[in-house]
């Protein structure tokens, strides 16, 4: 979508507010012996006290409040029995709707004690994503994205997942631009536009490139087992400096 009016706007970053949140409060539980399906329930909790619903069970009927992966899963992960142990690396994606806006984030984090190359795994999709956002402006062809975080990942030693992205939301979940890639597509010259609300995501990998579906039908993981660190954030694109809406 594109932010038409004020009212726009304010809904947007009101339920932006809330999807950061959660995933605050479900990081900050994060710990050795809890369980996937624990962390969604504090989740869901939260963002339904202040009247937002979950926008994967919404849209999809996925089988959770939120999306949780684990050590090699991408994303789309199902909340369940998985008990969380040190050294794992989870990320926590969660997309909500209230009043007929959505926002959609995610967070990777480590469970303590860390791992050192999955520490720097997670500083440095965070850091892209920073760039990523900064990158885009009205009137800038969507690749710029792609390209930054194809760029800046290569230069640190890692590669990106080719066949996830980032997308629209605001009205829906997902709704144009689609694919709003982690790769540079010197093909694709849709412009960014004053106003127009996009989620983009870095998909940050010690190795696989492609993500390949668990089994469960939602679940999405890497073939050799290695770590995706993924962080996003709902903006919306100005003339100048972005509107990030899950901040």
């Amino acid at each position: 979508m594109s932010i038409e009016n004020e009212q726009d706007l304010r809904a947007l970053q009101h339920v932006g507010r809330i999807v950061a949140e959660t995933i605050r409060r479900m990081l900050r539980c994060v710990r050795p012996g809890i369980t996937t399906a624990e962390l969604d329930r504090i989740g869901e909790e939260y963002f339904s006290e202040k009247g937002a619903r979950s926008a994967p069970r919404l849209s999809y009927n996925f089988p959770g409040a939120t999306c949780i992966s684990v050590n090699e899963e991408i994303a789309h992960g199902i909340p369940g029995k998985r008990r969380l142990k040190a050294g794992d690396l989870i990320n926590i994606d969660v997309s909500l709707e209230l009043d007929g806006y959505y926002a959609d984030s995610g967070a990777t984090m480590c469970v303590q004690p860390a791992q050192h190359f999955l520490s720097r795994l997670c500083d440095t999709s965070r850091q892209i994503l920073n760039l990523a956002i900064h990158s885009i402006k009205a009137g800038s062809k969507l690749n710029v994205i792609g390209k930054t975080i194809q760029t800046e990942s290569q230069k640190l030693g890692y590669t990106t997942i080719l066949n996830l992205a980032g997308h629209g939301v605001g009205r829906s979940l997902h709704e144009e631009p689609l694919d709003i890639l982690n790769y540079y597509n010197p093909s694709d010259k849709r412009l960014a536009t004053n106003g127009m609300v996009i989620a983009i995501e870095t998909f940050i990998s010690t190795g696989a490139t492609l993500a390949i579906e668990k089994g469960d039908g939602w679940t999405l993981t890497t073939a050799d087992r290695s770590y995706v660190a993924q962080f996003e954030h709902s903006i919306v694109v100005t003339e100048d400096q972005p509107i990030i809406l899950t901040a």
